[in-house]
């Protein structure tokens, strides 16, 4: 059976090393160089007939990572790697998933063909925007869940969880919010918002009983963060006793830190698909999932023809 080989982009080198620990495998050692006009990347050792796994999220300069990434498929697979999987734990473009307006680009839909094109085998993201860009590849894609790793971080970190409220900042996180209210056996509410323009948010509106309670906000990313600043604001002035938010991939990007600073969170819970050492210097409020064991237990399933659907439910031990 081929081996596993990890390769690690720039901006997933702390997430790679806790993944390849997880597996007891070795990072793959590779060149990049960059370059005013290219980005140069040299494979340091021989990948031919192996399973290659090639770390990237879409973060930071995400252009740059993007092509990263694209270039790294086409190098292992023209050097003849059995399969390549590209383990994508937050999806560039991923909110570019419809054309909302007239003469607007779907641009999810072309990174799809682009890895495609690169010669991906293989997709793993997680927490997708929306679950159906799985059906803009022509190629397997494993969309798993932080939702397992949220509930245990609730159970264990929250001592009032027994008494709180799951809300979901704006209506198309119904579905997420639901899910881990019934697990958890607890109340859920959602905040209807309407926007002004892009990341501008202009009134909001509660349906749900947040009083004497503790609001737990539940997204699936948080970029400027004004909308579940605001969210945070709405619940507190609905007689919430205290507000946690919990979000899968922490963008924070703009005002985002000194919103949360100045915001009335007891902690903003974010996995570490995206890098956050930076931003939790900045933000002691920041705290941090780690959700490393879970790609590192999906990449063992698929290299070994395993089942994925059991990490849908399970944090890996």
């Amino acid at each position: 059976k081929p081996n596993i080989r990890l390769v690690s982009c720039i901006c997933c080198r702390a997430l790679v090393a806790l993944q390849a620990q997880g597996n007891g495998c070795a990072l793959i050692c590779v060149w990049l160089q960059l370059f005013s006009s290219v980005s140069s990347v040299e494979i340091g050792e021989s990948v031919r007939g192996e399973d290659v796994y090639i770390v990237q999220s879409g973060c930071g300069e995400i252009n740059d990572n993007l092509m990263e990434l694209l270039i790294m498929i086409n190098a292992c697979k023209i050097a003849s790697a059995s399969r390549v999987t590209a383990v994508i734990p937050c999806f560039p473009y991923a909110r570019q998933d419809k054309k909302d307006k007239s003469r607007a680009p779907i641009s999810a839909k072309l990174v799809a063909n682009m890895l495609s094109v690169a010669g991906a085998d293989h997709i793993i993201t997680m927490d997708l925007h929306a679950s159906q860009i799985q059906g803009f590849f022509d190629i397997p894609v494993d969309n798993l869940y932080a939702e397992p790793a949220v509930l245990k971080w609730i159970k264990e970190n929250i001592p009032e969880w027994k008494n709180c409220t799951i809300v979901s900042p704006d209506a198309g996180g119904a579905k997420r919010v639901t899910s881990i209210a019934d697990r958890l056996n607890v109340d859920f509410a959602l905040i209807h918002k309407e926007r002004k323009k892009a990341n501008e948010v202009d009134r909001m509106v509660l349906v749900g009983d947040v009083k004497d309670r503790v609001a737990i906000l539940v997204d699936d990313m948080a970029d400027t963060c004004g909308t579940i600043c605001h969210a945070a604001d709405k619940l507190v002035s609905a007689g919430a006793t205290k507000v946690y938010a919990i979000l899968t991939h922490g963008i924070f990007s703009g005002p985002a830190i000194s919103r949360i600073n100045n915001a009335c969170f007891e902690a903003v819970v974010v996995t570490n698909t995206i890098p956050q050492e930076d931003k939790m210097k900045q933000c002691p409020k920041i705290q941090v999932i780690d959700i490393s064991m879970i790609l590192a237990e999906a990449i063992r399933r698929t290299h070994n023809g395993e089942s994925v659907s059991y990490l849908f439910s399970h944090v890996p031990l």
